[in-house]
């Protein structure tokens, strides 16, 4: 035997001799091993900076559900399935997921969107507090939420299954066009039956929180670092933001798409929850313009985890082109 393979046979012994030792320590503290046990994923969080700022992911979970007509109001199921085997996915099955987003700006926590809210037994969404504990949060360390439009996967995690403040301690900002609009009594007894069960539950989310509620409008630091923007359309207040911090900026593009696998290569097709359309349409094609000029980093609430990543041109639509994952912060 060499001296070489002699020296690696010996190394080799070591640590197998090792080896019993450190298995049941590994065991006894490894998150991962413990939740593969009852056939969990590991906590879905990523964190990534911008400037001097902490962005963390906090994945809700994800909904897989058939391909229902009528998905994309202005696409076949034949395009649809064919955009779906482009991007290597099964055919005739959607799957969508939920990433609000935690800022840390300078020890202040911002968390943008709550997710679907509590669900029972093992449900694939809901996810975001058993996340954000995960990641050292508690819910009475956020200070502010704020609210990018009233679709119940953003909202409906301001409330416990009790009924209580999810977040008690924290003041709750929402878009002022986002709340004339589900608030007002005529709009809700002109709606179609497809929408009287969102204007409901608008009212049973926000029942009794006036007090700390806060309206903000389009074009304005509503907390440290994060601007709103105007991405009306998906529904009449939807709003998307800019954080900056020194000279980085990230865009947040809320619902500007469902899953861009579909609405990034085919900007102009309507996902059914887009209650104006053409309007969605011309604020995606607006906004990814903008997005792909400057060269920004965005994140999407349905983009698939971790939610980052740039927006380049691609013929008549675009092409998600996504961040690189770093270790190390």
């Amino acid at each position: 035997m060499s001296q070489m393979s002699r020296r690696h046979a010996l190394a080799g012994a070591a640590g197998l001799a090792a080896m019993p030792a450190a298995l049941p320590l590994l065991a006894t503290v490894s998150p991962a091993a413990a939740q593969t046990a009852t056939g969990q994923q590991v906590p879905g969080l990523y964190r990534y900076r911008v400037g001097t700022a902490e962005m963390t992911t906090v994945n809700d979970g994800m909904r897989t559900f058939p391909l229902a007509d009528g998905f994309v109001r202005n696409a076949s199921r034949e395009e649809i399935n064919a955009a779906l085997e482009t991007a290597f996915q099964p055919k005739d099955t959607m799957s969508i997921p939920f990433n609000p987003l935690l800022i840390n700006n300078g020890g202040k926590l911002i968390l943008i969107d709550t997710g679907n809210g509590p669900q029972s037994g093992n449900a694939p969404v809901g996810r975001l507090q058993a996340n954000l504990a995960w990641a050292g949060v508690k819910p009475s360390d956020i200070e502010t939420v704020v609210i990018s439009h009233f679709h119940g996967d953003h909202i409906n995690g301001l409330r416990t299954a009790d009924g209580g403040l999810a977040f008690p301690n924290a003041e709750i900002l929402v878009p002022e066009a986002e709340w004339a609009f589900w608030m007002d009594e005529g709009e809700m007894s002109r709606a179609p039956d497809a929408l009287k069960g969102n204007f409901t539950n608008v009212r049973r989310v926000f029942k009794d929180i006036d007090s700390k509620v806060s309206r903000y409008g389009w074009d304005k630091e509503i907390a440290p670092g994060l601007t709103s923007v105007d991405a009306s359309g998906h529904t009449p207040g939807h709003t998307a933001f800019i954080f900056a911090s020194g000279n980085e900026r990230l865009f947040i593009q809320s619902d500007t798409t469902n899953t861009p696998i579909l609405f990034a290569p085919h900007p102009e097709w309507q996902v059914q929850f887009d209650m104006d359309g053409p309007k969605a349409v011309q604020t995606r094609r607006r906004i990814y313009d903008m997005v792909a000029a400057e060269r920004l980093q965005l994140t999407g609430y349905h983009y698939p985890f971790p939610a980052t990543g740039f927006i380049r041109k691609e013929g008549e639509g675009y092409a998600v082109v996504p961040a690189l994952w770093r270790p190390v912060l």
